[in-house]
């Protein structure tokens, strides 16, 4: 090996040496520059909504739904088949209790109730006349017991067959609103066979269920208020009267039974309706639309805007995040018991580009709803 190749060797790896100091130098002055010019330039302001954190008066209250039902309901069938030969309502109409409404052919069991009668007016003279014979020892005592006997059996014979009778006329077993007939005349009408429905519409009856958690908030007389689509512009009164003694183990819920005053009949049984219940006297609370509340699984929060100034001197709107814990909510709107305070400037939308100290800008040409009876509309 000749003597000149160890220097060309040292030469070159102090080249390499040189281009690849050269590079990394460059990069280093390069991350210096970029982060000099991101410090100056400072984070860019982020738009976002706001409100103002306020408080409002609420009335505490359990909301529930449930499906009306008629206090009393029935489909009316026949015991026995016949050939209905009489009518005597209409479809839609009110009826009182007891009430005829449908007879079948009786005319064969009447005929032989006839004959029930007179056997048992026989029974009763042959009865009379041997206790006469009684008392002047023509008959003994056997004979009038015997003739007793047979009286009864008589009278037992009218009473079976009176019931048979009956069985052929269809009553109204209570007071109410009859549905669409759905037999005719002359027809045979099996046994069973539906008839038409009555609906006891005053009082209604509503069920419904509240979570275990509430069972201490529901109680036997405790007035109501019910609503239903349709009729969104009335309310109904109403109270307990019924609480199920015992929570169902699949759901924990408790189900309550309330009576509403349907006088007109405008409720209808089958309506899904709302129930509202009064808890105490109205409080206020500090409220916040609920796109405000950011939920996690460490907490709940929300940014708050906060009022500085910049290094020019200009004003400087940043924000900071606060833990809240929240309460009841109505509608759109949601309790906030702790963690702000009235008056502070909190952000409703954009929150997904925040962090402490973010500065940002604010813009509520657009803001998300805070409405505490909020309607929904087909658009």
């Amino acid at each position: 090996m000749s003597k000149g190749t160890p220097l060309r060797m040292f030469v070159m790896l102090l080249l390499v040496a040189l281009v690849f100091g050269g590079i990394y130098g460059f990069q280093q002055f390069r991350n210096t520059m970029i982060a000099k010019a991101i410090r100056g330039h400072g984070i860019p302001p982020q738009t976002v909504s706001t409100t103002i954190a306020e408080k409002s008066r609420w009335q505490p209250t359990i909301q529930a739904v449930g499906t009306l039902r008629a206090s009393q309901s029935t489909q009316l069938s026949a015991e026995v088949g016949g050939l209905i030969t009489a009518i005597h309502f209409e479809s839609g109409k009110q009826v009182k209790a007891g009430q005829t409404l449908l007879e079948l052919n009786a005319d064969p069991l009447k005929a032989q109730l006839a004959q029930f009668k007179a056997n048992a007016e026989l029974a009763r003279q042959n009865l009379t006349r041997d206790r006469a014979q009684l008392k002047i020892q023509a008959v003994s005592q056997a004979v009038v017991d015997s003739d007793a006997a047979t009286l009864k059996s008589a009278q037992a014979q009218i009473a079976a067959q009176q019931a048979l009778i009956d069985q052929k006329i269809i009553r109204a077993p209570f007071s109410g609103v009859l549905g669409i007939r759905q037999v005719d005349l002359g027809q045979y009408l099996a046994p069973g066979t539906d008839i038409v429905s009555l609906q006891k519409l005053d009082p209604m009856y509503i069920d419904f269920t509240v979570p275990q958690t509430q069972v201490d908030l529901i109680h036997l007389g405790e007035p109501v208020a019910v609503s239903t689509d349709a009729r969104p512009d009335q309310s109904y009164e109403g109270k307990i009267t019924a609480i199920e003694p015992q929570i169902n183990t699949a759901t924990r819920n408790l189900t309550v039974r309330a009576a509403i005053d349907n006088p007109k009949g405008e409720l209808l049984p089958g309506m899904f309706a709302t129930l509202t219940i009064n808890q105490g006297p109205p409080q206020d609370y500090l409220t916040l639309p609920s796109t405000a509340i950011a939920f996690n699984p460490y907490g709940s929060t929300v940014f708050v805007v906060n009022h500085g100034k910049s290094k020019d001197g200009k004003e400087s709107l940043t924000v900071s995040q606060h833990f809240v814990t929240t309460g009841a909510t109505r509608g759109d709107q949601i309790a906030v018991l702790s963690g702000i305070k009235p008056g502070d400037t909190v952000v409703t939308a954009g929150q997904i580009k925040l962090r402490n100290g973010a500065p940002v800008l604010i813009n509520n040409s657009v803001k998300p709803t805070d409405n505490p009876h909020p309607e929904v509309k087909d658009e």
